[in-house]
């Protein structure tokens, strides 16, 4: 959400500014802008559109300069608009860019009226650059310094003024920032990869920093103006996005990116150990008693799948947490409790606030679950367990999602071990069936040809209702959030057994109902939902284990699943739901890979 790239380097920084937004579009933006200081002001162009517009324009007007600041805009305060989009000025001197929501920019606005400035835009983000020019005095990063000591809420900011202009300062609290060095250029990011073709050196900023940025050199102080020492990290280059190769989105190619990316999560033979975890005692599991699961959206439905695992292998209570609301109500801590934030990014507001309050908490056993090693999220855990999705493109998350399954059953599996609930037997049989996943995988996507044909079908309706019992209940409701996401279909996920209560009066002969079932304990009473379905004439659409004893019939369409797969099912079962809804969307036409108003990285609350 949202995406910052500044710099000060010895050459036009424009093409890196450009390309580093490029690289951050995979976080969904509905605005783009570019500024630079050329002839002793400030010059910018803003776009509605997508950052390869902003390129064309920015190459018609000619704009160069060796200072300049961009930013991708995913609207808060304001509808997306030329007048909103970064880079915000402030009397033609001060220039900025902002990640994240300032939650007392009206009392600020109010003051800085009175003053006498005048505001162009809607944004929280004008605030700011006021603010700062009614510090400046000659130091940028003074005035900044001054200024963020009024804001309350989230920011990352990156500023550039007419008067120093061989000098970006940034600051964050609560959005990441990072810091990337080459030799005497200087950049900010919102994200690593956004500076991975200038630079593998970077330092990652804290709450609270101020980062001052020049041709003498960088230098980072705290809120107090006191100089702070962070360390720069040498780190290998991020992947970039890759070609699309024979596929038409980048959510397609994802999808058929799973099967590699689940064996690289566990490779064939891991142990199940705490030091898969980052803990050096191998005792340092065994005095857990109690689960809490943290996460938001899909990671939140992950977090669900996992709880059966949790309470059948390790038998150990779990309870599952949705982030923006756990750190808002009373709880019961225990301090031995394992927290287990779950996030894509690592970088997630709400479950990075969610798993701070919980530390506040006293509970300090915390795992982060994450696809990126060096996120807040990450660095803020005393463990944490490294998915190995690779760089997910497309907004609507899949291999993110099936990693962090397998990280969770993983961590279900260990923990069972260390409370001496997993023999050595059913280690072997575990590891057997994860060493076998990928395997698995491929065959399920072998059914995209038959998935196609009901995709065109299901793209004829505006609403539709996913079933799932158990474990797959989860997968219900991620496969009818996949559907809504890129179709904009409106979908909800239900458990079966709740249709009564409820749900089957939505049901007529143009309700698509999309059912998962898995040949488990509970199939002969899925049977029994289906058939009220079809009692009221719904369209039901199955997938169903190859050993489930279901078959096409009037109103009832049928693909066969690989056979059941145990405790690891409801990981094969998502992948139809995933193609179902990219297949859907492409029939309606929508934009797959940057749905309207939604973002990849979630940086605000």
């Amino acid at each position: 959400m949202c995406g910052i790239v500044a710099g000060i380097a010895e050459r036009n920084v424009v093409p890196v500014l450009l390309e580093g937004l490029r690289r951050l579009e995979y976080r969904g933006y509905d605005s783009c802008g570019v500024a630079v200081l050329r002839d002793g002001a400030p010059h910018r162009v803003r776009s509605l559109t997508r950052v390869r517009s902003l390129d064309r324009e920015v190459r018609e007007m000619g704009l160069e300069g060796w200072t300049g600041i961009a930013h991708t805009r995913w609207a808060t305060h304001g509808a997306p608009a030329t007048q909103n989009a970064h880079p915000i000025f402030s009397q033609n001197e001060i220039a900025i860019v902002h990640n994240g929501i300032i939650e007392n920019f009206e009392a600020l606005k109010i003051t800085l009226s009175g003053a006498g400035y005048e505001f162009a835009s809607q944004t929280d983000t004008e605030v700011i650059a006021h603010l700062i020019h009614s510090y400046y005095q000659g130091d940028l990063a003074e005035a900044v310094r001054r200024a963020v000591s009024e804001l309350r809420g989230a920011y990352a900011i990156a500023v550039f003024c007419k008067s120093e202009p061989e000098r970006v300062v940034g600051a964050r609290y609560g959005s990441p920032l990072v810091i990337g060095i080459n030799g005497k250029e200087s950049f900010l990011a919102s994200d690593p990869l956004a500076l991975s073709d200038v630079t593998d050196r970077f330092i990652f900023l804290q709450d609270g920093d101020i980062a001052d940025l020049s041709h003498n050199g960088t230098r980072v102080m705290n809120r107090d103006g006191q100089p702070v020492v962070r360390e720069a990290r040498t780190l290998a280059h991020p992947p970039t996005e890759a070609a699309l190769g024979p596929y038409r989105h980048f959510m397609q190619k994802e999808i058929f990116e799973q099967p590699l990316a689940v064996s690289k999560t566990f490779p064939r033979n891991s142990a199940f150990d705490a030091s898969l975890f980052g803990a050096t005692d191998p005792q340092a599991f065994a005095q857990i008693d109690r689960i809490l699961l943290l996460g938001c959206g899909t990671s939140h439905y992950s977090a669900l799948t996992a709880k059966a695992w949790f309470e059948s292998i390790a038998k150990i209570p779990t309870q599952v947490e949705i982030s923006s609301e756990y750190r808002y109500r009373e709880t019961i801590p225990g301090k031995n409790t394992l927290v287990v934030p779950i996030s894509q990014s690592g970088e997630t507001a709400d479950t990075l606030g969610a798993l701070m309050h919980a530390q506040s908490l006293g509970q300090d056993h915390t795992l982060a679950i994450c696809n990126v090693a060096t996120s807040a999220i990450v660095r803020q855990s005393r463990w944490s367990f490294i998915t190995q999705a690779g760089p997910e493109i497309g907004v609507a998350s899949t291999k993110a999602f099936t990693t962090q399954l397998v990280a969770l059953f993983v961590l279900a599996v260990t923990l069972g071990r260390a409370r001496g609930y997993v023999d050595a037997q059913q280690e072997a049989s575990y590891r057997s069936q994860l060493s076998g996943l990928s395997t698995a995988l491929q065959g399920v996507l072998a059914r995209e040809p038959q998935i196609i044909a009901w995709a065109h079908e299901i793209a004829r309706t505006d609403s539709a209702i996913f079933l799932g019992r158990g474990s797959h209940f989860p997968i219900a409701l991620e496969g009818a959030l996949k559907l809504k996401e890129i179709s904009y279909i409106h979908a909800e996920g239900y458990p079966a057994g709740e249709l009564k209560h409820g749900p089957l009066a939505l049901v007529t002969d143009a309700m698509p109902v999309v059912v998962t079932a898995p040949n488990d304990g509970l199939l002969e009473k899925l049977k029994s939902n289906i058939q009220e379905v079809r009692a009221r004439r719904g369209q039901v659409y199955v997938f169903a284990d190859a050993d489930a004893n279901l078959s096409n019939e009037e109103g009832l369409r049928v693909i066969q699943m690989p056979e059941y797969y145990g405790a690891l099912s409801p990981i094969l079962h998502v992948l139809p739901l995933q193609l179902l809804a990219y297949h859907t969307a492409c029939t309606r036409g929508t934009d797959v890979d940057k749905p309207r108003n939604l973002a990849k990285s979630v940086t605000v609350e």
